[in-house]
Parts: C-alpha cells; sequence; structure tokens
C-alpha cells in the first residue's frame, strides 16, 4: 500500500474528475493504472470520505442499503467498504480490500465506489 496521501488524493480526484465527465474508459484505465503502483487501497479511502462528506459525526454506524441482498459483488463490497469508512473500522475496510483482490473484482469495485461516489457528488449539487 502507498504511504502518499498526497498522491491518493490526486489519483481521487483525478478518478472524480473522469467519472463525473461520463469517461468510463479513462477512469477504467486511471483505476488499473493506480492498483498496478499499489495506490488503490489510499484511493479508495478519499472516494469513501468524498461519498461520505464533511460532519459526520463520530460513533457507531449502522448504514441502510436497500435491497443490497440481490446486487452484485462490486455494489455489496462498495456497501461494506462505505461502513467500514465511517465506523472507522480499518482492519474491516483492508479486508475487503484483500478479498476484492483476492477474488480478482478490485478494479470493478473501485469503479463501482468512484461512480457511487460521482453520483451522491452530483445529487449534492442538485445535477
Amino acid at each position: 500500500m502507498a504511504s502518499d496521501p498526497a498522491q491518493a488524493f490526486e489519483d481521487a480526484s483525478l478518478v472524480l474528475d473522469l467519472a463525473l465527465a461520463g469517461d468510463d474508459a479513462a477512469v477504467a484505465g486511471t483505476v488499473d493504472a493506480v492498483v498496478n503502483r499499489d495506490g488503490a487501497f489510499e484511493m479508495a479511502l478519499c472516494l469513501a470520505g468524498a461519498l461520505v462528506g464533511d460532519g459526520v459525526r463520530e460513533g457507531a454506524w449502522r448504514l441502510e442499503f436497500p435491497g443490497i441482498d440481490q446486487a452484485g459483488y462490486d455494489a455489496k463490497w462498495v456497501a461494506r467498504f462505505v461502513s467500514a469508512y465511517v465506523n472507522h473500522d480499518e482492519l474491516t475496510g483492508e479486508a475487503l480490500f484483500g478479498a476484492a483482490v483476492a477474488d480478482g473484482r478490485l478494479p470493478e469495485c473501485l469503479m463501482t465506489l468512484a461512480g457511487s461516489t460521482a453520483a451522491t457528488l452530483r445529487r449534492r449539487l442538485g445535477e
């Protein structure tokens, strides 16, 4: 895992800019590049932070995701990763990340996280 927070923020910003522009191919290419240089976990944390937004109070949170049991692997992963992020449960976040790597699904999960974050930002901006 990378240790450069500035690089993780830059990666997440680029991915979000591309996702907001609707350039899925460029998002996929950027995600693959970040995964290949071991910066994906930190980028995922930045994306989760952008999705959650500011002002979340500390404490135990239970997030509701209607229909999650019928969702695909990537959507379940995003829901669980964001839940771990909100609850400051780093061990669960790392375990989820490792499982996605082991299952060969990390790029797909990061693409879904980027898309969900972009959709949330659009909603916040009233677009």
